[in-house]
């Protein structure tokens, strides 16, 4: 018996991988978060299959549904929104398991921040005016952030930001990066990414919480800062140049 840590993807159903989707078939228990993976999804569990929301349960609840399931000889599909590498409280279930002996895998989906770019149709790296990108997130009712990883510290580099979890706090996420960013530097925010109920805001660090407060948005979205959002005055990539060396490839 394995228990699958899969990413369900941002949201829309069809987003979640080839072998995520083969996964998830093929296990006869799946525990899911019901207020972020969508209910279409669950049509890929086999039938007769154990359904499990754990969006009520607390980490013993959820480990105790697993070891169960360990203990029948079942496998059991751990589903979570987005990427499970990233803001997915994953670590924790996983060393659980290993205190257990209850061996796991981990199927990679499309993270919040690719669904987000896409409905922005933007890349996040473009060359000469950005090619870092910082996923991140603020200290408010959530557990404090390790020390230099506030937002004034990682706004000295400059570098394109994606804030998860933050919606409600865009007044105070805007007043600590405006003297780094600049007023006018370009800001989007991406509420529900790839879903029928999308909502795409756009405009620049002085107007983007204004916007967010109108817009109504308190969860499940990104804010995205950084000049690369609207640069349209770059070089082209060295990827594309007639005069590269094709055989250091």
């Amino acid at each position: 018996m394995t228990v699958y840590f899969i990413g369900a993807g941002p949201g829309a159903a069809d987003l979640i991988t080839v072998r995520g989707a083969r996964t998830l078939a093929a296990c006869g228990v799946c525990l899911y978060a019901g207020s972020l993976v969508p209910a279409e999804l669950l049509a890929e569990c086999p039938p007769g299959a154990k359904l499990v929301d754990t969006a009520n349960l607390h980490l013993d609840e959820i480990v105790a549904e697993i070891t169960a399931a360990h203990e029948a000889g079942q496998d059991v599909a751990r589903l979570h929104s987005g990427d499970p590498s990233v803001f997915s409280a994953m670590a924790e279930q996983m060393r659980r398991l290993d205190a257990a002996g209850i061996p796991y895998e981990v199927v990679p989906g499309v993270p919040a921040f690719a669904a987000a770019a896409a409905a922005l149709k933007r890349e996040l790296t473009v060359p000469t005016v950005g090619q870092t990108v910082i996923l991140t997130r603020i200290a408010q009712q959530a557990t404090p952030m390790p020390e230099g990883e506030d937002l004034a510290t990682l706004g000295r580099s400059g570098a394109l930001l994606v804030l998860h979890l933050g919606a409600r706090y865009a007044d105070r996420i805007v007043s600590e990066l405006i003297p780094h960013y600049g007023a006018d530097c370009p800001a989007a925010v991406v509420a529900m990414a790839s879903r029928p109920d999308e909502l795409v805001l756009r405009g620049t660090l002085e107007d983007i919480a204004g916007q967010v407060k109108e817009a109504g948005i308190t969860k499940t979205a990104v804010i995205i800062v950084g000049r690369t959002l609207a640069a349209s005055e770059f070089r082209d990539s060295h990827l594309y140049d007639p005069a590269r060396d094709r055989h250091t490839c």
